[in-house]
């Protein structure tokens, strides 16, 4: 019998190569959690529900236990089904960035192409709320939350997106509109407000500082306004950029004891209802924002940098309304 020859033997360790590495990357670990007490379990595994998307951000779960977010750079709003399969659930519009559910199941929005907050789903109940504040346009509305009284909280990065627009965009703040109300600014004092969150007992709003080391609370009162701005919990991560300190604190979430997450650049921080840090998740992507969906909201999806994740968790999210 002849020996191969060395082209032969070069192919066949060619094939064997590749096959062993194929191999390899079907064995590859999943990314797992580390264990936070009463949060979720060690090992948990961190599933990629899809990656590729041309933005991620502004989860909000449906009343059946699915979920929708914003592809805010491709300007539509995609729905994730039960099962994980995805499809559009909007179209074309203006640039949703985060959403929020009435108790009547409209669905509110802040909206970045024309700078505005308003209601958006369902079709034929399409409602500009706000869109000027004493005659100026907002930068960039960012995120929002409606409290238990139907009053909208929502927060404007006060990111300008043209220069030459007419008239000039506000300056970053957090904003209160009552039901059937008047507008009001009720914050000022923050570098960049990004996310906003509401307390279960509604009696605290945090809001995530992105330029900032902290993550902020301020004690609610009467007629939605609010007090004196305190330091709630540390963020990891923060640090000096070419574009000024930063640590990536972005979108929030909260559980049925009171727990605050918060999207960061190091991933999913998780602090007590008193402010202590529990935990960090860390994620394959830097996160942006984050939700509680399924059936009993022991999901927690996680969007970011273009992918969606799904995380099985321990303790649920808030059941007082949708995030």
């Amino acid at each position: 019998m002849s020996k191969p020859s060395s082209t032969a033997a070069l192919l066949a360790a060619s094939v064997l190569v590749v096959i062993t590495a194929a191999a390899a990357q079907d064995a590859a670990p999943t990314a797992t959690t580390p264990g936070i007490s009463g949060v979720v379990a060690a090992g948990t595994p961190i599933k990629l529900i899809k990656d590729g998307f041309n933005g991620t951000e502004g989860p909000l779960p449906l009343p059946d236990g699915s979920l929708i977010f914003t592809e805010n750079r491709a300007d539509r709003v995609i729905h994730i089904a039960k099962d994980g399969s995805t499809s559009t659930f909007l179209d074309k519009a203006n640039g949703i960035n985060a959403f929020a559910a009435a108790a009547n199941g409209d669905l509110y929005a802040v909206q970045t192409l024309k700078p505005r907050v308003g209601i958006v789903h369902p079709p034929g109940r399409e409602k500009v709320l706000a869109e000027l504040y004493d005659g100026a346009s907002f930068g960039r509305p960012n995120d929002l939350v409606i409290d238990k009284r139907g009053g909208l909280y929502f927060t404007d990065s006060g990111t300008q997106l043209n220069p030459e627009q007419q008239p000039p965009a506000g300056k970053p703040g957090v904003y209160y509109l009552p039901l059937g109300g008047q507008l009001e600014k009720v914050a000022s004092d923050i570098e960049r407000p990004n996310g906003v969150q509401l307390s279960p007992d509604e009696r605290t709003l945090y809001v995530a500082n992105t330029a900032g080391e902290q993550v902020l609370a301020y004690d609610i009162g009467k007629g939605g306004k609010l007090g004196p701005r305190r330091n709630f919990a540390k963020l990891e991560g923060w640090k000096q950029t070419d574009t000024g300190p930063s640590s990536g604190a972005d979108g929030l979430a909260i559980d049925q004891d009171g727990r605050l997450y918060v999207a960061s650049t190091v991933g999913v921080q998780v602090f007590s209802a008193k402010g202590a840090a529990l935990g960090i998740i860390p994620l394959p992507k830097a996160p942006q924002n984050l939700a509680f969906a399924g059936d009993d909201k022991k999901t927690l999806y996680v969007v970011g940098r273009g992918a969606v994740y799904s995380i099985a968790t321990l303790s649920g999210g808030y059941q007082g309304r949708s995030k």
